[in-house]
């Protein structure tokens, strides 16, 4: 690594104070006393269970809640979202990001890619919100991760591994769907790293996990903006605190769990419209 001599201005260029890129007081907030007022009433209709390293899909309705749920033990998960009717929308776990913080908790809102730029879900409870950023600057839900995959296996252990994220989102969706393997792989996107503890390191600022604080009972909730199709991945690392991509770490299974809240309470709830901007582009 080359060493470049400092400037003589050096300290000055870093006293630069920083500018948030985006005005959020601007940022159109979700209604969270209707959402709270509307959760006192959840009954359950469905619910999923995810095996330890694999991956399903379930569906979720406009207006719907969910619940991702530790049930057996310390276990994170990999979150992908589409629109249900078009998967040319997703997650964009990158706006996501600049919109809010490196990691999600509740009133924060899980936006779509673009032409589409509206919120597929907003985060209605976090059983995990008290954990907030620990000294090593570990924070709990991120978005700042990709999933583990196959290929950067390759890259860096030259094994071949069948039960990383990626790959168990891809089968998922193929089954979901129908789409062969090869259809459906374009469509998995990077992730909301659910329940797992992460940050970057502060002398080389490299992306690191530590053991997730996730117990059986806690549980990250939502509700759907529009119709969406999820795919969780039961994460083969476990609680992420050694490793990942390997069959080493403890797994759990998870839990999603589909509830209705009372329509009278939504009766004047609409799901979220398309970004207004002209695709036209002016």
């Amino acid at each position: 690594m080359t060493t470049v001599p400092a400037p003589d201005d050096a300290a000055a260029r870093r006293a630069i104070k920083p500018v948030i890129c985006y005005d959020v007081d601007t940022l159109p907030a979700p209604d969270m006393a209707l959402y709270r007022q509307a959760r006192s009433t959840l009954v359950k209709v469905a619910e999923v269970v995810v095996p330890p390293r694999d991956a399903a899909c379930f569906s979720v309705k406009a207006g719907q809640f969910f619940r991702i749920r530790s049930i057996e033990g310390p276990q994170v998960g990999d979150l992908n979202l589409w629109n249900s009717h078009n998967l040319g929308e997703r997650f964009f776990s990158g706006k996501t990001r600049a919109l809010h913080a490196t990691h999600v908790t509740t009133g924060h809102r899980l936006w779509s890619n673009l032409p589409f730029l509206r919120p597929m879900a907003t985060i209605t409870h976090d059983t995990l919100g008290w954990y907030g950023f620990d000294e090593h600057g570990g924070g709990i839900h991120d978005v700042i991760g990709t999933r583990c995959d196959p290929y950067t296996n390759r890259l860096l252990r030259g094994t071949d591994y069948h039960h990383c994220c990626h790959s168990n989102l891809t089968r998922a969706l193929s089954k979901a769907t129908g789409l062969d393997l090869a259809e459906a792989e374009p469509h998995v996107h990077d992730v909301l790293n659910v329940f797992m503890c992460t940050g970057f390191t502060r002398d080389t600022h490299q992306y690191f996990m530590k053991a997730s604080p996730v117990r059986p009972g806690d549980y990250i909730e939502m509700i759907a903006e529009i119709d969406l199709l999820g795919s969780l991945s039961a994460c083969p690392g476990g609680d992420c605190s050694e490793t990942h991509s390997g069959d080493v770490a403890r797994c759990y299974p998870l839990l999603v769990e589909i509830f209705d809240a009372d329509p009278e309470i939504l009766r004047h709830w609409t799901p979220a419209p398309i970004n207004a901007y002209p695709r036209t582009h002016g």
